[in-house]
């Protein structure tokens, strides 16, 4: 028969918030060895990446772990933990794994339209042409260069700023290159694409002109301060992945950097049912206003 006995623990997160984990000491035929589960895992990632893994849904997080520790065929989570130490690439590769890094240029572009001939105008109105624009979890910047291009249909370039932030290095160093498949470009319209794209064998590189406008950080959701008195934040395709606490916390910081009359712009799976809870008012399922 074997005996478990459970030992708990907690970590500070992000300042003010504790997750616990459990640490399972299990006894058979008169051994003691320590069992490394995944509540334990998940502490030492966030001794190691300050990344908080108790935020994300467990199921799907846990799954695209367990293929990453099968693939360097590690023995399990203490195995790959130690190598995590010792292994810089690997290390680089797992945080980039983490974040789940799948960004297009102009993803759904009715919704870019309706930017375009709305609400980009009303900002402008409401604010004048020097917007502040945060496009947050900007991965390998198709969002944040977006941004730009929707922009200079309205603003002068040399007027427009885009502050671009991602938890992952690897990813921000990609856009900050600039080199895009086919495929992310595809929905770009067409005079922008000729305007501000130069074809490098089978990619697309994007024009200095647009690079110049981004200014690229390293921010992580979860525990960093928010970009203040915001006209315009962006961010898409992302908080699916968190658990329902985890986004009601960046909701309500989302609502708290916006200037009163500022939009918040989020994906297609990402609707905010309880958007009142934060003192949203939804103008459609993409996009929410903090009121004047």
């Amino acid at each position: 028969m074997t005996e478990m006995a459970v030992t708990y623990g907690s970590l500070l997160i992000g300042g003010d918030r504790h997750f616990s984990y459990e640490t399972e000491k299990y006894h058979e035929k008169g051994n003691c060895q320590m069992a490394y589960d995944y509540e334990t895992f998940m502490a030492q990632v966030y001794k190691l990446t300050s990344i908080d893994l108790t935020a994300y849904k467990e199921k799907q997080m846990k799954r695209r772990i367990d293929t990453l520790i099968n693939k360097h065929k590690c023995k399990g989570y203490e195995d790959f933990v130690g190598q995590l130490k010792t292994d810089k690439a690997l290390f680089e590769e797992f945080v980039n794994y983490l974040t789940i890094n799948v960004s297009e240029f102009y993803r759904n572009p009715d919704q870019w339209e309706l930017m375009d001939k709305e609400y980009i105008p009303e900002l402008i109105k409401r604010f004048g042409t020097n917007l502040k624009v945060w496009s947050a979890a900007c991965s390998t910047g198709d969002e944040p260069y977006s941004l730009v291009m929707a922009l200079s249909r309205h603003i002068p370039l040399n007027k427009i700023k885009i502050i671009a932030t991602d938890l992952d290095k690897q990813v921000m160093a990609q856009a900050k290159t600039g080199l895009y498949s086919a495929k992310s470009v595809n929905g770009v319209p067409r005079d922008l694409k000729e305007k501000y794209f130069t074809k490098v064998g089978p990619s697309y590189q994007i024009s200095n002109d647009i690079k110049s406008r981004v200014e690229f950080k390293e921010h992580n959701l979860l525990k960093d301060p928010y970009i203040p008195s915001c006209h315009f934040i962006v961010c898409r395709n992302v908080l699916i992945y968190f658990t329902d606490e985890a986004k009601e916390g960046i909701y309500q910081k989302f609502y708290n950097s916006l200037q009163p009359g500022g939009l918040f712009f989020i994906g297609s799976t990402e609707q905010i049912v309880n958007h009142k809870q934060y003192g949203f008012e939804r103008r459609n399922s993409f996009y929410y206003q903090r009121p004047v």
